[in-house]
């Protein structure tokens, strides 16, 4: 089957703005830089943007960006948010229903393709923590796609993605590694033949010793953790005053 995509348009926060894979001038790719590059190899012409800035929550998604994407009527829309809501020590998940709510009704009858996420989670104690929430928010998507058309893409449901050796040091973010194996998720997804099998569980780890853990443990909470909560105790977030890195619908180079 030849599919042809000559457009993508990706929205959402950190995820999407392609933390923590970082490039040697010190600016972020992450996995939708690396699917356009590969649809932009197979489409002349292709063109993308990504209005996703890193700490949004869903309702700063939807007035921010979600109309701006609509208007540029693409063939390929991601969309993927409320997880920073989720993570918060208080949230009104039936808030964040009705804002993904919105979002999704105006995204999908201006694209050929919506695509919808259930985003992975880090292993550990806080992914147990919240689980509950994100199941709750996933539910919320595959209701929404059901009833829009829309695709899901399930990085949740791979336990590769829950690896901690695929997320950076900071914890909330996937690596290069993690980055790449999302970018192939929403190819496959989207009907284009695989490259690999972005599922396949990682080689058995060397557990570290105590003493391993607890330093790493120490400087996570210390260069991550505080800052975070700091953020989040005074109504901060890291992506205030900072504008989406595409965002107009341009030309993109090939992978």
């Amino acid at each position: 089957m030849n599919v042809s995509y000559t457009s993508f348009v990706a929205l959402g926060d950190s995820f999407t703005e392609g933390m923590s894979d970082a490039l040697p001038d010190g600016s972020y790719r992450g996995w939708a830089d690396l699917l356009a590059g590969r649809l932009a190899a197979r489409e002349p012409g292709f063109r993308y943007a990504n209005l996703a800035v890193r700490g949004k929550l869903i309702g700063q998604i939807v007035d921010e960006q979600v109309s701006t994407a609509a208007a540029m009527r693409a063939d390929v829309v991601t969309l993927v948010g409320g997880l920073n809501d989720a993570l918060r020590p208080k949230v009104d998940m039936g808030r964040v229903r009705a804002r993904l709510t919105e979002a999704v009704e105006t995204l999908a009858p201006s694209c050929k393709h919506l695509v919808l996420m259930r985003s992975p989670g880090r292993n550990g104690p806080v992914m147990e923590r919240f689980r509950p929430r994100m199941e709750e928010l996933f539910g919320v998507i595959e209701e929404l796609a059901a009833r829009h058309g829309a695709l899901v893409v399930d990085l949740y449901g791979a336990p590769a993605l829950g690896d901690p050796r695929l997320w950076d040091v900071d914890r909330l973010h996937l690596t290069d590694e993690g980055h790449r194996r999302v970018a192939e998720a929403v190819w496959q997804t989207l009907g284009l033949p695989p490259a690999e099998d972005w599922r396949a569980e990682l080689p058995p780890a060397r557990v570290p010793g105590w003493a391993v853990r607890r330093r790493e443990d120490v400087q996570f909470a210390r260069r991550h953790l505080l800052p975070w909560i700091g953020r989040r105790l005074t109504g901060r977030s890291s992506g205030d005053g900072r504008l989406p890195k595409r965002p107009e619908l341009l030309p993109y180079p090939a992978a």
